[in-house]
């Protein structure tokens, strides 16, 4: 084994070391791409210990780096091509170039090949700088649907302008990809809109008929799922303007609160104030439409069945969350459970829906006793890590 270092210089002193490796035992002759890889890493690793590479580049965002196995080509001091790799040579066949690329001009070559003169001037461009000046850049070229993207590096070891490096990779099937992600997330968003849209019709549908309505108990009702539905809407509000399936819950929350302080009150109740302290956090969309949901029916059962006529209190939401856990308790200074309560026997359609999505929806536990200082506590614990 043959060893080579190579020392790494920043502002005058040697930071880091390259190694470079070589099995001498077993000598071959190597192929013409061994040769040019070789051939351009001496001249690599002679500017790395001089300080001349790498240089500053400017990066576009979204731009694929390519690398010496998706294409490379060499050029000389002239811009002509000396050697052209297999997938360099397969990239520039579906931009419609001849079957060989060398001792071609790459910057006419490429200049006829795509059409277009910002392309081909940019590429000229980044030649002549990395040819005449050492300088490195990068480039995107299309052509008839494909797509290439080109890092060009000037090579001037010793001070001596060598020629150029080119390694250039076909993002065809990438930026496909990003088209379709980009289509199918518009209409992810778009459907979230519409169906928002249909549930606050349907929300103004039962509100106007709760207002109709004579039966104190048919109008509870209704506004009581005018609460779940505008709920759900809020969620799917939140996922129409976001980037991703992710939902703000303290969000949605603090919107849902006016919401059932509007809907809830009845002539004579107890008035009551919904606090929100520690933050929920995102959670993702299959998560968060349940999760919304227990806690609004929590806060709603709350307000309703913890004070007496004409009372003041306060109900609190506080949230907890560790890397594995998120603890949300629903806390209120109201009278307590009543003698002899258990969930398991309450006809209560609020509980019976918080305690399914509590277990079938968010795979978590749910818990109702009385508070530390009084009132009574409901906590829901969910587990963060993939059910």
């Amino acid at each position: 084994m043959r060893r080579e270092a190579v020392p790494v210089p920043s502002s005058g002193a040697v930071i880091a070391v390259l190694t470079r490796d070589f099995n001498v035992t077993h000598p071959r002759t190597p192929s013409p791409l061994e040769v040019a890889y070789s051939e351009c890493a001496d001249d690599l690793c002679t500017m790395v210990a001089e300080g001349t590479f790498p240089e500053a580049e400017e990066l576009p965002t979204g731009e694929a780096a390519p690398r010496a196995g998706d294409g490379f080509i060499r050029l000389d001091p002239q811009g002509r091509v000396v050697f052209a790799s297999p997938n360099a040579q397969s990239a520039y066949r579906r931009m419609g170039a001849p079957t060989d690329l060398e001792g071609s001009d790459l910057a006419e070559l490429t200049a006829e090949l795509v059409g277009d003169s910002f392309e081909s001037e940019d590429l000229a461009t980044a030649l002549d700088g990395a040819l005449s000046r050492g300088e490195g850049s990068r480039i995107e070229l299309t052509k008839g649907g494909v797509t290439v993207v080109l890092r060009v590096l000037g090579l001037h070891p010793g001070g001596r302008l060598a020629g150029a490096a080119v390694l250039l990779r076909d993002v065809t099937e990438l930026k496909r990809r990003d088209r379709a992600l980009i289509s199918k997330d518009a209409t992810i968003r778009e459907i979230h809109h519409r169906v928002k849209n249909n549930l606050q019709s349907v929300s103004a549908l039962l509100r106007l008929q709760a207002r109709r309505t004579r039966n104190d108990e048919a109008k509870r009702a209704l506004y009581e799922s005018v609460r779940r539905v505008a709920s759900i809407a809020l969620v799917h509000e939140t996922l129409s303007m976001s980037v991703d399936e992710h939902v703000d819950i303290d969000g949605v929350i603090d919107r849902l609160i006016p919401i059932m302080a509007d809907v809830a009150p009845a002539p004579g109740a107890a008035t009551v104030t919904v606090v929100r302290r520690g933050d929920v956090g995102l959670l993702d969309a299959d998560r968060a439409m349940p999760l919304v949901m227990v806690i609004t029916e929590l806060i709603q059962n709350a307000i309703e069945h913890a004070y007496r006529p004409g009372d003041e209190g306060t109900v609190e939401l506080l949230a907890h969350r560790s890397t594995r856990t998120l603890a949300v308790t629903i806390h209120d200074d109201g009278a307590g459970l009543p003698s002899g309560f258990t969930m398991e026997a309450s006809d209560r359609l609020g509980l019976q829906i918080v305690r399914t999505l509590v277990k079938s929806e968010l795979g978590g536990e749910l818990s109702l006793g009385p508070g530390a200082h009084g009132g009574t506590d409901a906590v829901v614990r969910v587990p963060l890590q993939p059910l």
